[in-house]
């Protein structure tokens, strides 16, 4: 007698669609509460959709996009459990790179990947997303969840997203509106955000030896809660800001440090100097220093050291600005002025030493 065979399948290969399926009943009311005017369908569609007409009001309109993920940050998550924030980061990522040039963010379309869909999980990480959208002022206006099985373990996963915005060509920020004597002012940031997990987590797990749930007197809190706080989201800031006062430019602080990314908007001609003395970093830019010997300039060149945006203003537009971020709850100061290049083959450089 010959044993029957079972045919290979979907879900044997270890794909589970009506998992998926249940991912996306549970996210639909989260996604709901990120939506705009202009957006038109529900989720589940072969692709969103946002009304264009909106942008009639603008002579010249340009789109901006950009796309980003929260990288090796989400070991932390996956490690603690906690998905439900992870997604603030991903839309910080995003659309604080996009309202950089002065553009007003649009919508947002995200890619979780993971090693088996767990329906509640998918629907945390697209939570705080969404949540993240309602701070950004975006939509969110689909995504795509994929299940890897044998590339990822079970319980792995990953995290990106790409956003639109649309400024007025004539309202375009960026180098070719800073000149010589505008002021820096520097935005603080909620702490690491999502940017060197690599060497943090180096610095701290492999040869520091400390774990996610100790206690950690210095933070006040525990390693771990330090370790996933939520990115900042500046978005609606600046755009208030741009609204209230004169700026020539912003500078998203992430990945390459400070200097580096201010640099980024300051024109070849001229040199960006930053006071150190200015602010003190948070407790966990000295922790990560301490426990792997970090050099100053190596952590400088990682970490934001508390810094997270950045705003070139005039000299005669900082007492408004400063007044605007404060109404608003952003703990902002003039760190620096734009200077002539001189000597300096940097665009920006970090002088003096951190308060206290």
């Amino acid at each position: 007698m010959t044993e029957k065979t079972t045919g290979a399948s979907y879900a044997a290969a270890g794909v589970d669609i009506e998992a998926g399926d249940r991912a996306v009943e549970l996210m639909k009311e989260w996604v709901k509460k990120t939506q705009r005017p202009e957006v038109l369908g529900g989720l589940g569609g072969f692709a969103g959709l946002f009304d264009a007409s909106a942008l009639k009001r603008y002579e010249r309109p340009l789109l901006a996009s950009a796309t980003d993920g929260v990288g090796t940050k989400v070991d932390i998550a996956r490690q603690l459990g906690v998905y439900d924030t992870i997604g603030h980061d991903l839309v910080a990522m995003v659309m604080d790179d996009i309202v950089v040039c002065g553009a007003e963010p649009l919508f947002m379309t995200d890619y979780i990947c993971v090693g088996k869909v767990h329906p509640e999980r998918v629907a945390a990480i697209v939570k705080g997303i969404a949540e993240g959208c309602v701070l950004a002022g975006c939509a969110l206006v689909g995504g795509e969840t994929a299940e890897h099985p044998g590339l990822l373990g079970p319980d792995d996963f990953d995290v990106a997203g790409a956003g639109t915005g649309v400024v007025e060509y004539d309202r375009l920020l960026g180098a070719d509106r800073i000149r010589t004597g505008d002021a820096v002012i520097a935005m603080a940031s909620s702490g690491l955000h999502s940017n060197g997990y690599s060497l943090v987590r180096h610095v701290l797990f492999d040869r520091a030896g400390m774990s996610l749930d100790q206690h950690v007197e210095d933070l006040g809190r525990t390693l771990g809660e330090e370790l996933l706080e939520p990115t900042k989201i500046y978005s609606l800031d600046c755009m208030a800001l741009t609204r209230t006062a004169e700026v020539h430019a912003y500078s998203h602080i992430t990945g390459g440090g400070l200097a580096a990314n201010l640099a980024r908007v300051v024109p070849d001609h001229l040199h960006a100097t930053v006071d150190r003395s200015t602010w003190t970093p948070g407790a966990v830019f000295d922790l990560v220093g301490k426990a792997g010997q970090v050099e100053q300039l190596e952590l400088e060149k990682t970490l934001n050291m508390g810094v997270g945006m950045m705003a070139v203003v005039p000299q005669e537009s900082v007492d408004v600005a400063l007044t605007a971020l404060a109404d608003r709850g952003v703990d902002a100061w003039v760190a620096g002025e734009i200077l002539d290049r001189g000597d300096h083959t940097e665009g920006a450089t970090l002088t003096g030493s951190y308060a206290g």
